[in-house]
């Protein structure tokens, strides 16, 4: 999405309360809905990548998730099918599963509601050369390892965080 394309902004309650340009809803801190795609190959790997240095929001930073801004009048759901296949390079993904869904706040004037899906990608990716500067599939361990030595998104970050604790009390 361009800074120019459409989003719904929304309330505490994650209800459509207008439309603005993404570009003016990031310079403002109007709040607006994201969906995050965990996405694993067949061996269970997750795909970690870092951002394009021209990224709007957290530029050069890894994350676990691909995904981005949910368009207006756009589902989660069709949102997290549409970026995880733009963003892997690849069509005819699965449907992405939702996990949960959480209102992400940084308390400095980002906030956007996350819904947090996944999905499996068989298929060989060619990341989206816009979106990412470099990508891999990961195992889980590796993934830890790099948390600490790698600088990650912050929506990601917590995303991650609150996906491990969700699966942790199922």
């Amino acid at each position: 999405m361009s800074a120019e394309e459409i989003i719904d902004i929304v309330d505490e309650d994650d209800r459509v309360v207008g439309r603005s340009p993404r570009g003016e809803a990031y310079a403002r801190g109007l709040r607006h809905r994201c969906a995050f795609v965990l996405a694993r190959d067949a061996e269970g790997r997750i795909f970690v990548h870092r951002r394009t240095a021209t990224k709007q929001v957290f530029p050069s930073l890894y994350d676990m998730f691909v995904g981005g801004v949910v368009g207006a009048g756009e589902s989660y759901d069709e949102a997290a099918l549409r970026e995880a296949e733009e963003e892997l390079g690849v069509s005819g993904l699965p449907r992405p599963e939702h996990v949960l869904t959480f209102l992400y706040d940084d308390g400095a004037g980002r906030s956007w509601w996350s819904a947090v899906y996944e999905v499996r990608c068989d298929r060989p990716v060619r990341p989206q050369a816009e979106e990412v500067a470099w990508g891999d599939f990961l195992s889980e361990a590796e993934l830890e390892r790099r948390l600490g030595e790698w600088e990650w998104t912050p929506d990601g970050l917590v995303a991650y965080e609150r996906l491990k604790a969700y699966r942790s009390e199922s």
